[in-house]
C-alpha cells in the first residue's frame, strides 16, 4: 500500500481524486505544516481476492472433522422425490 501525504492546502482542489484513490485502498493522509492531522479511508474496505481466500480457508480449518460426516444438505431430502425430480 502506498502512503500518500497531502497538504490539506493542495488536498482542496484534489478531494475527488484523493477519496477515489483511498477507495481503492492507498494509504492518504492529509498533512498541516508538514504534519499528519487526517487520514482518508473507505467506510466499507473491500476484501481481496487473496484476503476472502485466506478467510474462506481459515473458517474450514475451524470446522471439526466430524462435522463433516453424515449426509449432506443437497442429498438429505431425496426420499421425497422420483428419479424425474418430481414430489412423490
Amino acid at each position: 500500500m502506498r502512503l500518500m501525504n497531502v497538504p490539506v492546502s493542495e488536498a482542496k482542489g484534489q478531494l475527488t481524486e484523493l477519496v477515489r484513490r483511498a477507495q481503492a485502498g492507498e494509504d492518504v493522509v492529509l498533512t498541516r505544516h508538514g504534519l499528519p492531522v487526517v487520514r482518508l479511508e473507505p467506510v466499507e474496505r473491500r476484501l481481496s481476492a487473496t484476503e476472502k481466500r485466506r478467510i474462506i480457508e481459515e473458517a474450514k480449518r475451524m470446522v471439526p472433522p466430524e462435522a463433516l460426516n453424515g449426509p449432506d444438505a443437497a442429498s438429505s431430502q431425496d426420499f421425497l422425490y422420483d428419479e424425474d425430480g418430481l414430489p412423490r
